[in-house]
């Protein structure tokens, strides 16, 4: 309930008269004469007097001032004056893939390349990563050639010839890879040939690809060993797994492509020719691009 000042006021006024009356009236006080005008002020002062002052009204909360931003002090440049360089941003980091280009590697004398693969032999002889391979096989098959070579044959993996004895391509596909070599005005001692597997898969299917990348790091340090200026890619399994394509060799074929600073050729492989002799021709063109880089006369016959 709401109750009014000026109402309490007034009582309290009269509640003060009372008791000033009956104080006078103990004292002996009979009678009072009428207060003069004069005097009315006064009891009204006692009144106001008696009265608690009501508080003041509140001053509405405010939040509390924040402090007034600060301005960045600004740099007077002379016109004439070169304008500072921008902030350099980061550069992406690059890329874990990237290798450095075999050219470029550190030139090897014929000793160290022949220590060097040695070592990377060793450990493909004792390698068990692929469980199933490495129970069937008979031995490994490393890769055989000229430990300096400016050409190399990569091929899939090795058949049952090249299990039992220990050397890439000595079986028919060997036989007919031999005759594109000679045909190239080339001896097999001028190149390298290896496989993208050293195991012979079961019943020579073709490599999973767990199993390429099982073996990647041995072909690709036997390539980094030898530094090829050229390689040529015997069919889809080693030209994918080098390039890391998906596409088949007639799509790779006819062109050069680059793995680390040398140069990849793609061509079809032996076996496949033995089984479609109708696709020589495109490896012969493909063999004939290859020495007219290598600068190799082409044989007109």
């Amino acid at each position: 309930m709401t109750t009014n000042p000026g109402t309490d006021a007034s009582q309290r006024s009269r509640t003060i008269l009372r008791q000033k009356l009956e104080s006078l009236y103990r004292s002996g006080v009979q009678q009072i004469a009428r207060l003069p005008q004069a005097a009315i002020p006064i009891v009204q002062e006692v009144a106001i007097v008696a009265e608690p002052l009501p508080e003041p009204p509140r001053a509405p909360t405010r939040p509390p001032r924040e402090a007034p931003a600060v301005a960045a002090p600004v740099r007077l440049v002379d016109a004439a004056s070169p304008r500072p360089a921008p902030a350099a941003v980061a550069a992406p980091l690059a890329s874990t893939t990237s290798r450095t280009p075999l050219a470029s590697a550190t030139p090897l004398t014929a000793e160290e390349r022949i220590s060097a693969l040695n070592a990377v032999r060793k450990e493909v002889a004792l390698c068990r990563r692929c469980a199933e391979l490495a129970e069937r096989r008979t031995q490994t098959v490393f890769g055989a050639g000229n430990p300096h070579p400016r050409l190399c044959f990569l091929g899939e993996a090795p058949g049952a010839d090249e299990d039992r004895q220990g050397e890439p391509f000595v079986g028919a596909a060997g036989q007919l890879l031999n005759k594109i070599i000679a045909a190239c005005t080339l001896k097999r001692e001028d190149v390298f040939i290896l496989n993208v597997l050293k195991c012979r898969p079961p019943g020579n299917r073709t490599p999973l690809p767990d199993e390429v990348a099982n073996c990647r790091m041995f072909f690709e340090r036997q390539l980094e060993i030898l530094q090829p200026e050229f390689i040529c890619c015997l069919g889809a399994v080693a030209a994918q797994a080098l390039l890391r394509s998906t596409r088949p060799v007639g799509q790779l074929r006819g062109k050069f492509h680059d793995y680390r600073g040398s140069r990849v050729v793609v061509t079809y492989h032996p076996s496949y020719l033995l089984r479609a002799p109708e696709m020589k021709r495109h490896t012969w063109d493909d063999m004939k691009m290859l020495m007219q880089a290598m600068g190799i006369p082409v044989p007109t016959s």
